[in-house]
């Protein structure tokens, strides 16, 4: 996809590299992915800080939205008006509007029980649910990758849903979106809370834009991980975006 495709009709906004849409809910993202299809990149402080040569096409490309509190105040710096759209959720709303207008999905990620988990949950949450293929998100070798892409190519699901984490889950999408159009997106952990393994932040925590920091009262461990929003902050608050 190029600059000048409908993709980009939309204008972006761009948070130092990271080309980003301001949707200003779940569906008008969801209308507007379903319309054009591609990637739909969730973007956070982190994905900013992260970005490189190898995960910056795939997001400038694709449908970045703002999925993190730090994403939406840089975007609301340089004049747009976002929400913060969570991708935990958003999954779930794009299957819940389509399950039952012969839409199909494939479904891929998580350890081998909790993917089992999501399947058997889906199924029981969407009667009728169209699964065109899943498998979780153990490939053991470039033979079972090349496999599930060819599997994707000949199923030709409408939605693909990958929860392997960044930045693998957006090569694995870049690469079967080559061979098969469709709307994808990454899901992370999302499998892990839909199933109820790990528990999201409690509702003040979600509402007062607190999430990250509830994560790391329960994992101190994410400490080091954290540090370098130190340098995201000082962005915002010199208005460096």
């Amino acid at each position: 996809m190029n600059e000048t495709s409908e993709k980009h009709s939309i204008e972006r906004v761009d948070l130092r590299g990271v080309k980003v849409y301001p949707f200003t809910d779940a569906d008008a993202l969801i209308d507007y992915a379903d319309a054009n299809k591609g990637i739909l990149v969730a973007i956070n402080a982190e994905k900013i800080l992260n970005a490189n040569e190898t995960t910056l096409p795939i997001i400038n490309n694709n449908i970045a939205y703002c999925d993190g509190a730090g994403a939406v105040m840089a975007a609301r710096q340089k004049g747009a008006n976002p929400q913060k759209i969570a991708g935990c959720e958003l999954w779930l709303k794009i299957v819940g509007r389509f399950y039952d207008k012969d839409r199909t999905f494939y479904f891929i990620g998580a350890t081998p029980e909790v993917h089992a988990a999501t399947i058997e949950r889906l199924q029981a949450d969407f009667p009728g649910i169209q699964i065109a293929g899943h498998r979780d998100g153990y490939l053991r070798s470039p033979e079972e990758r090349a496999a599930l892409i060819d599997d994707v190519a000949r199923t030709k699901p409408d939605f693909v849903f990958v929860a392997m984490g960044s930045p693998t889950q957006e090569i694995l999408m870049g690469d079967m979106l080559k061979r098969h159009k469709a709307v994808y997106q990454g899901l992370g952990g999302s499998y892990d809370v839909y199933t109820g393994k790990v528990q999201r932040a409690p509702q003040w925590w979600l509402d007062h834009n607190l999430e990250a920091a509830y994560r790391l009262i329960r994992q101190p461990k994410r400490i080091k991980r954290n540090i370098k929003y130190v340098r995201y902050l000082w962005w915002l608050l010199w208005k460096k975006f």
